[in-house]
């Protein structure tokens, strides 16, 4: 409200929209020129957003239009003709109307760039860097994100003047009212498991999965089991996502199936229960996917499937929330932390040795084991050596073999060459005669088909011409049937047909 720029970052769900939205349409009433723009990295959080700030802006006025992509760009570009004052769309979608001109932003002097850290791992870096050079350079930005990455300091140097930090909370804790609970299961276990925890529970249930053709297919055999549930994914066309939310903001549908597309700004109140099938790639997705729940102060729960593979997706998860405590080993993982040298830092790699799987940890990183008597080691490497000169040995006396059979292989083929020359020759000159003959007697066809008698089909043009003078005006045509010639061109049978 007193004009500074804004770099805020708040838990999931504790009133973003607003904290930008009122002061961005108390700007816009108080200003009678200047514009106001909201950037998104969802179609679904943008849709959601500009119905929260028409919401704000009431019966005023004030012309405002929603660009995403997906949608009809003609009846969009309608939209801009009448110079709205607030625009809220998603970075891909506000710059292709920047190069069609049938966007200007030189009074856009307030800007929201809203979730910036997923804008940016969505790959909008460079779009964003575009629609900030038509942007008046006298202007208010307000940067938001549920998570702060190390990176941010860098990004909102681009964009913001002298901001004011403000954080609410941690940005690396889920909200207080979630119960988590975590389900080592294998990976071949988890529908069957799926579908027990949905008929156990009451209320809407959120199920995030990696693809989106597993989205797909989940949502069909659990229609097939009795169960209303909808797929959401990015291959979706934009009027059948809105279907599937509407739906499921209706409670015609009571599962929602969905990739992480829906792990942002998804404000539904009524879901109750967040169940993550595959765990998100990113540890920040996970605070932001079970923040779909226990929203305004309501509580929910979030069910964690863990498999042996996502063992490392797991600890990177609890590594981020509780940096302090060790991760919790999970059952059947293939690969234990291992400490890069000096760093500090843990991974997660393969295990190797023995079948046990009793391993011993060091901090280079390296398996130990039973060290090995020195002198014993060094007799068998003498041996190794020997075994190594002798077969050295050999190989000579055998390249030398070689060599001689190769010589005289070569010579061979040297011979065989020169005969195989001569046979080609004779070939060629027998070849070359008979070409001669068979070029003779086609210039003999074309002279006689110069003269209109038929060709080979129809026999030799000799016989033809003896034919041609006997019967008249009567020629042979094709396949040896008779043409009756006429005075112009075109007239026989087989012109007409």
């Amino acid at each position: 409200l007193e004009g500074n720029d804004i770099l805020g970052s708040a838990q999931t769900g504790t009133g973003k929209t607003a904290a930008f939205g009122v002061p961005l349409v108390a700007h816009l009433l108080k200003s009678k020129q200047g514009a106001g723009l909201v950037l998104l990295p969802t179609r679904e959080l943008a849709g959601q957003v500009f119905k929260t700030l028409a919401g704000f802006i009431g019966r005023s006025p004030m012309p405002a239009a929603l660009l995403i992509g997906g949608e009809d760009m003609g009846k969009q570009i309608r939209k801009l003709r009448a110079f709205p004052r607030l625009i809220v769309g998603t970075p891909g979608r506000i710059n292709d109307h920047l190069q069609r001109g049938t966007l200007k932003l030189e009074r856009t002097d307030f800007l929201v760039l809203d979730e910036v850290d997923r804008m940016l791992d969505m790959g909008f870096g460079v779009q964003l860097d575009a629609i900030a050079r038509y942007l008046n350079a006298d202007r208010q930005t307000l940067m938001f994100s549920a998570t702060m990455p190390a990176n941010m300091g860098k990004i909102s140097a681009k964009y913001l003047n002298d901001p004011v930090r403000i954080s609410v909370g941690s940005s690396h804790a889920t909200a207080p009212n979630v119960s988590q609970e975590l389900v080592q299961i294998d990976d071949k276990e988890k529908f069957g498991r799926l579908v027990e925890e949905i008929e156990r529970r009451d209320g809407s249930i959120l199920v995030f999965i990696r693809t989106k053709y597993g989205a797909d297919k989940m949502a069909v055999k659990l229609k097939k089991l009795g169960h209303n549930a909808a797929p959401l994914h990015g291959d979706l066309r934009q009027n059948k996502r809105n279907q599937v939310i509407a739906g499921f903001r209706s409670k015609k549908y009571r599962v929602l199936v969905a990739t992480d597309v829906a792990a942002r700004g998804l404000d539904i109140p009524h879901i109750e229960h967040v169940i993550n099938h595959d765990m998100p790639p990113n540890p920040e997705d996970y605070i932001h996917r079970i923040g779909r729940t226990a929203r305004a102060g309501a509580t929910g729960e979030a069910v964690n499937f863990v498999s042996g593979s996502d063992a490392g997706k797991w600890h990177a998860i609890q590594r981020l929330l509780h940096p302090d405590q060790k991760p919790q080993k999970i059952k059947g993982s293939k690969g234990k932390p291992k400490k890069r040298g000096g760093s500090g830092k843990t991974r997660f790699g393969k295990s190797a040795g023995k079948p046990s799987g009793k391993t011993t940890w060091t901090s280079t990183g390296k398996r130990g084991g039973k060290r090995r008597d020195p002198n014993v080691q060094n007799r068998e490497t003498h041996k190794e050596n020997d075994a190594r000169d002798s077969g050295f040995e050999v190989g000579r006396s055998r390249n030398g073999r070689n060599a001689d059979s190769l010589r005289a292989h070569s010579r061979a083929q040297s011979a065989g060459g020169r005969r195989n020359g001569a046979r080609n020759d004779e070939r060629n000159g027998a070849n070359s005669k008979e070409t001669g003959k068979q070029a003779s007697r086609s210039v003999e066809g074309a002279r006689d088909r110069s003269h209109g008698f038929a060709g080979p089909r129809g026999g030799t043009g000799k016989n033809r011409r003896d034919g041609a003078r006997k019967g008249g005006r009567a020629f042979a045509g094709p396949g040896g049937q008779p043409r009756v010639r006429g005075k112009g061109r075109g007239t026989g049978p087989r012109r007409q047909a």
